[in-house]
């Protein structure tokens, strides 16, 4: 599976002001309680959690559950202190994994 995933942040910001942070990456989500149109199981397939981490420290983290949906969306909120990295990573079920970085940058 190729996994897409998409960072949306300012261009820049002010020393101290809070940006908001958007990510979503391409996922199935498969709850492993539906069936299959031979009535069998589809397998669960879950991005289990999310975290981000700028310049390696983290600043947030989240574990979701099979209620949420195809492809997760996430937003929350960063104070910029500094120009850096952030780098948000997904893990899940059946060895999925997958970073994204991008720079962040304070004027």
């Amino acid at each position: 599976m190729v996994t897409r995933a998409l960072i949306k942040l300012p261009d820049s910001a002010r020393k101290g002001e809070i940006i908001e942070i958007r990510a979503t990456v391409g996922h199935p989500m498969e709850t492993g309680f539906r069936l299959n149109d031979a009535g069998l199981v589809l397998p669960r397939d879950l991005v289990r959690r999310v975290v981000a981490r700028f310049e390696g420290e983290q600043v947030f983290a989240a574990d979701l559950h099979p209620a949420i949906a195809a492809n997760p969306y996430l937003s929350f909120p960063l104070r910029a202190t500094e120009s850096g990295t952030l780098q948000i990573s997904w893990q899940g079920d059946n060895g999925f994994a997958h970073s994204e970085s991008v720079r962040i940058n304070v004027t």
